[in-house]
């Protein structure tokens, strides 16, 4: 049953994923990372597909043994959840409350990203 529960939410994840290489305002690679972890549990055929998948392989090996993020990573998250929140800010009109909270959130998950260190460079 745990297997089966690990297995659903990797494919959750990947799902998420996919949707987010289509969105702009969400992001893909964090959640092929949740997936990764799901399917190191549950599948390690799964897991190896996603760490040598040809586009997301390498940022996900980066993150899993340096917890590195490459910079132009780090420029597009920050950039989208700037977008975001001059968005939320232009367009919805929340109560004050709300805007502060997810200013902060924003704020926080920015300062995550950006104090990350950068990936190694690969041994020839």
């Amino acid at each position: 049953m745990r297997r089966l529960l690990l297995l659903a939410g990797g494919w959750l994840m990947v799902g998420l994923a996919i949707v987010g290489a289509v969105l702009p305002i969400m992001p893909t690679v964090p959640f092929l990372i949740v997936a990764a972890a799901f399917f190191a549990r549950s599948s390690p055929e799964l897991e190896a597909r996603l760490m040598n998948h040809k586009h997301f392989g390498p940022s996900l090996v980066q993150w899993r043994r340096h917890g590195a993020i490459s910079t132009p990573a780090k420029l597009l998250a920050v950039t989208a959840m700037a977008g975001s929140f001059m968005s939320v800010l232009f367009f919805a009109e929340p109560p004050l409350v709300v805007l502060v909270a997810f200013a902060l959130v924003l704020l926080t998950s920015a300062v995550f990203v950006v104090t990350r260190p950068r990936p190694v460079a690969a041994v020839a």
